[in-house]
């Protein structure tokens, strides 16, 4: 049922997606191409609004989104130990992301367009988080063990596969940024929550029910 309820989704992003607007193209394209975009932050009202804004789908074989996706990695990597991130960080309010897959040899950068998590583990994981656009924030959050993603790249090829640990702690910080969730309002709605507490680097045994 998970499996045809993405489908579903992908298939009515694919439809829905829109066209980039002649603002968004704007500032994808802005000073030179190959470099940094600059990433937004909650101390600028504009900048926070979009922040905090949902994001929409975005037509993987568009020519601006290959240079939307090599630009948000530039930023990514100008950042003093950032691990990820997402479009809105970025000014684009389009379902893309980064992450840094500490879960793979050599701990390599990679893409995601149009991620979607299909399934979340109940046993959730304790760890400190931080986020390039909220200047001196940091604090302890919880996050689903393992999860299971699907996503395109920037062919349209779809993919799926199973993550956990720290590397899933990740997807799940920079996908929020797609609802328009930040940690320090994620923070404000957890303090009710109740979770059984484990090591964000503990590798699981756990098999998707």
């Amino acid at each position: 049922m998970k499996k045809i309820s993405f489908l579903f989704v992908l298939l009515m992003g694919i439809v829905n997606a829109q066209k980039f607007t002649p603002a968004e193209i704007s500032i994808i394209n802005q000073g030179d191409r190959t470099t940094a975009l600059p990433i937004y932050q909650t101390t600028d009202e504009h900048q926070h609004k979009t922040l905090l804004s949902p994001s929409s789908e975005i037509e993987a074989t568009d020519p601006h989104t290959a240079v939307l996706v090599k630009r948000m990695k530039e930023s990514l990597l100008s950042t003093d130990g950032g691990v990820g991130i997402a479009a809105p960080q970025v000014g684009i309010n389009r379902r893309v992301i980064w992450v840094q897959r500490f879960d793979k040899d050599g701990e390599p950068l990679e893409y995601f367009i149009n991620p979607v998590i299909v399934w979340k583990s109940d046993i959730q994981n304790l760890g400190p988080e931080g986020d390039l656009s909220i200047p001196d924030f940091r604090d302890q959050f919880y996050r689903s063990k393992v999860i299971q993603l699907e996503y395109v790249d920037l062919k349209g090829q779809k993919y799926t596969e199973i993550v956990e640990g720290f590397t899933a702690v990740i997807f799940q910080h920079e996908i929020d940024h797609l609802f328009g969730i930040l940690i320090s309002d994620k923070k404000e709605r957890e303090k009710n929550d109740a979770y059984r507490k484990v090591d964000a680097y503990q590798k699981s045994d756990l098999k998707r029910r």
